[in-house]
């Protein structure tokens, strides 16, 4: 099998859990619920370009942290709305989140969705207070496309970025059924079109190809039933980023898809590593 065949199968994760639907119904649904009974705030301006708003679900009790969640969805597809299930867990464990938005690819490129991100992280620093947050104890998480951004957050020059930023914007981050060396992208016939990428454009926004920008911990998770490039993807940037890496979190028999429902599930292993990453478990 040529390596443009194995990439184009071992990446496509919806060809691999044929019931992906299923996830994407009950996750919309459950989001309608949060939005509809919980206090939040919706679709929050963070910049100018028509996908640069967030939902923030604050917390009343805790100690401020917040948690920035970043969607996957291959940088072309979902939306913040599909992700506010997972708001109850987390603000019942006394954690703010913030769940971003940005524009998809075709109609930006995936170095203009970091620099979304950027903005969006720098917007939740400058007015975390005013959501009843800490805005020292910021810490960012992602899912698949949402795990490269957050890695591509950790390796961000934030007073480089705006003076007024602190060296260390978050605290920690969560990496989730990330891809963090976009290379074998390039390759991938069912989606390159989209993404427009070639070989230069992919290294530029591969994480493993940069330093993580302070010594703030990043934890890695993959699901146990993800493809063998899912799995190498996280133990790649673990073993570049071995200075900072705080573990992965194991989590047997999650697809790429049920993987997630770890985060929205308090008894989950995700769950249980995102608090000890956050200094919840003390």
């Amino acid at each position: 099998m040529s390596n443009a065949a194995l990439y184009s199968r071992e990446y496509n994760a919806r060809a691999m859990v044929p019931e992906h639907p299923q996830f994407f119904a009950r996750w919309g649904e459950l989001s309608a619920r949060a939005r509809a009974t919980m206090i939040c705030y919706l679709d929050r301006r963070y910049g100018e370009m028509p996908g640069e708003t967030m939902d923030i679900f604050p917390a009343r009790k805790g100690d401020g942290s917040c948690m920035m969640f970043i969607h996957g969805g291959y940088w072309r597809s979902l939306d913040k709305a599909d992700f506010s299930f997972l708001a109850p867990a987390w603000v019942d464990a006394g954690v703010s989140l913030a769940v971003v938005n940005y524009d998809v690819c075709p109609r930006v490129t995936v170095e203009e969705i970091v620099l979304q991100m950027l903005r969006a992280s720098s917007w939740l620093y400058l007015n975390a207070e005013q959501y009843g947050m800490d805005e020292d104890r910021l810490y960012v998480g992602g899912h698949s496309a949402g795990g490269h951004l957050t890695a591509m957050m950790m390796a961000a020059l934030w007073p480089v970025f705006d003076a007024r930023l602190p060296k260390d914007l978050f605290k920690g981050a969560l990496a989730i059924s990330g891809i963090y060396d976009l290379r074998p992208l390039v390759q991938v016939d069912w989606l390159n079109p989209d993404l427009r990428l070639d070989e230069t454009a992919a290294l530029k926004v591969s994480p493993v190809f940069l330093p993580p920008a302070t010594r703030a911990p990043v934890m890695t998770c993959v699901g146990g039933s993800e493809s063998a490039e899912f799995k190498r993807q996280s133990s790649l940037l673990g073993a570049r980023w071995k200075g900072v890496f705080a573990g992965d979190i194991a989590m047997p028999g999650a697809n790429h898809f049920s993987v997630v429902d770890g985060l929205a599930d308090q008894s989950s292993a995700l769950f249980a590593g995102a608090r000890r990453l956050m200094k919840l478990d003390r």
